[in-house]
């Protein structure tokens, strides 16, 4: 069964595409109009400079000038309508491909995999098909950027609950939050940091550029030609002299050149960049908000009263008028009348030291809005799924899971769990092979870290203190470092008791303990490590397969609490259910997978 956002989501797709056929027919025509006013046009003087009419003819002239700009004007109106119309197409479309496939247009964060992190590794935080790429609809490196971070590292308890207002308010409103996303598509195909690029460029030595008599002089300079001019028509010709001053622009500007390159080398493409973003920005400060926490964001966007997509819009005008410079002819008629180089560099070194330090703000607040709105179609896709709730005490409260699943299995295939920690500090789950005992422990933390990261989870209740979690589940060697399975396991297990040992709000998944020794050693290390955990006051989950350790339930009564997974045998076949129980496991199934590929323990 379809749900109605994605029914929505589909509408649109649809509409989006009959909107974009018929703007491609538009460009079309227009496109058909310029060539037919060019040629007819032309016909058309051609046909009045033989009529010797000098009144039509400068009328002719006037309004062929005027329709082919109108013509201009409207197919740049056209083919931005377009490019829009294809970004909201594909912001669209990426949600059904989400959904169907897993596969996203948006970065899926594999450059903030790392095996040494607490969690993210094991948890399958990044990477592809990752809770990341889930998540993530930031088309900025500075809005994915804030999002692996709040997925990195749980925030304070107010801010989580001032984001997931955000949040649930940017939730209800699908045409704001998808233009917002379709104003900033572009930046998926950006391969530098606008941020960093401009403030690098901001601080460069050459926007120190003009002294004070080219700031007296440079604006009067048209105003000075105009007098000439005058001067010449209507009281004695100058003519020498003005083409002489005019020269002495040009060659003044040419001798400035390398200077002026410092302004426009290097920036000239940005100026459409800075356009596309102050579209965005004027979204977020156009919007009514009233959750604190989006107010606060837009506020920053206004620094004494100003919307600074005034101030985007105004540098990208000054970045594309210096930009004529780079065609000759255009340039040296420009410079040699209005000194044009050093007139915008001028003004480009004005708007710096007006708007400098807040323009740079504006790209982080625009991160953040990315964020937020990616957490805001989380919780518009899945309805179902619940806002947690934060507890304040890592001691005295205690984990409430009702109907908790994997967001990441697909709900056809996952099933789901209750779990409370209220009567135990650990958890000691047994099972069978493939019952469920790994899925479950990353079922608790990757809910607890969407939890931490402000968004919704995959259960219909969720209660839990903000602890710090660490896990211990994927345990590679390591050629490069020399480094064993078991010595990993040994390292990542030291990092685990230290933690528990000075964080008392770290919470701990462990999967099968010491793999990479043998089942004497693996037995008792694994009943000693439980106990120094235990002795630590740790809290968290332990996965085994070691049914001798459910003993440790009775000499830590209060402590410890046995879960397990198992399967039923029906005439010969395994049937998993994947539900959590009581109580420590019964049935292994070793036996039975390693006879499904030809080997019969029972008989060697």
């Amino acid at each position: 069964m379809i749900s109605m956002i994605y029914k929505k989501y589909q509408e649109r797709i649809q509409h989006t595409k009959d909107e974009i056929q018929r703007l491609h027919k538009a460009i079309n025509k227009n496109s058909f109009a310029r060539l037919f006013v060019i040629i007819g046009g032309g016909a058309l003087l051609f046909y009045l400079v033989q009529k010797e009419n000098v009144l039509l003819l400068a009328l002719a002239v006037l309004a062929i000038v005027l329709g082919f700009a109108y013509l201009i004007r409207r197919q740049s109106k056209l083919e931005k309508q377009h490019a829009d119309a294809v970004a909201f197409l594909r912001v669209n479309e990426n949600e059904i491909t989400l959904r169907d496939t897993r596969l996203t247009l948006y970065d899926d964060g594999i450059k903030f995999e790392d095996g040494r992190h607490p969690y993210t590794s094991d948890l399958d935080v990044f990477g592809q098909f990752s809770l990341f790429s889930l998540l993530n609809r930031c088309a900025t490196t500075l809005g994915v950027a804030k999002l692996a971070e709040w997925l990195q590292c749980a925030s304070s308890k107010q801010e989580i609950e001032d984001r997931q207002v955000a949040v649930a308010e940017i939730a209800t409103d699908l045409d704001w939050s998808q233009h917002f996303q379709a104003r900033l598509l572009f930046n998926t195909q950006q391969e530098i940091d606008i941020k960093s690029f401009l403030a690098s460029y901001f601080k460069g030595a050459g926007l120190t550029f003009g002294n004070a008599f080219m700031r007296f002089y440079v604006p009067i300079t048209p105003f000075l030609l105009l007098a000439g001019v005058l001067f010449s028509l209507f009281v004695m010709p100058i003519w020498t002299g003005l083409l002489l001053w005019g020269l002495v622009h040009l060659f003044w500007t040419l001798g400035m050149a390398g200077k002026v390159s410092l302004f426009s080398s290097r920036i000239d493409k940005v100026g459409q960049i800075l356009a596309a973003y102050a579209e965005g920005l004027v979204l977020v400060e156009e919007k009514t908000f009233k959750a604190a926490a989006n107010r606060h964001l837009q506020q920053q966007l206004c620094p004494e009263g100003k919307p600074l997509s005034m101030a985007f819009q105004e540098l990208s005008k000054l970045i594309n008028n210096l930009d004529a410079r780079n065609n000759m002819l255009v340039g040296a008629v420009l410079n040699i009348i209005l000194l044009w180089d050093f007139k915008f560099v001028m003004k480009i070194v004005s708007w710096k030291s007006k708007y400098e330090a807040s323009i740079l703000e504006a790209f982080d607040v625009v991160a953040e809005f990315e964020a937020l709105n990616s957490l805001a179609i989380l919780k518009r896709n899945h309805s179902s799924w619940a806002t947690p709730e934060l507890l304040s005490n890592t001691t005295d409260d205690k984990i409430l899971a009702v109907e908790m699943a994997h967001p990441l299995i697909p709900v056809s295939q996952s099933v789901a769990n209750d779990y409370s920690n209220e009567h135990h500090r650990i958890a000691l789950i047994t099972g069978s092979n493939m019952a469920g005992k790994s899925t479950f422990l990353r079922t608790v933390g990757i809910n607890a870290i969407m939890a931490y990261a402000g968004a919704v989870v995959c259960a219909s209740e969720f209660r839990l203190p903000i602890y710090n979690f660490i896990s211990y589940m994927r345990i590679k060697d390591s050629l490069n470092e020399s480094t064993s399975t078991f010595k990993a396991e040994l390292d990542r297990m030291k990092f685990i008791l230290d933690t528990v040992e000075q964080d008392k709000d770290s919470f701990f998944l462990i999967d099968e303990m010491l793999r990479g020794t043998n089942s004497v050693d693996k037995y008792l290390g694994s009943r000693a490590i439980i106990r120094k955990l235990t002795d630590r006051e740790g809290k968290g989950m332990v996965a085994t397969h070691d049914l001798q350790l459910a003993s440790l339930e009775e000499e830590n009564k209060g402590k410890i609490e046995n879960y397990h997974f198992d399967i039923r045998v029906e005439e010969g076949e395994m049937l998993f259910d994947y539900k959590l129980k009581h109580g420590r496991c019964t049935v292994f199934n070793a036996s039975l997978l390693l006879k499904g590929i030809g080997i019969d323990v029972e008989s060697t």
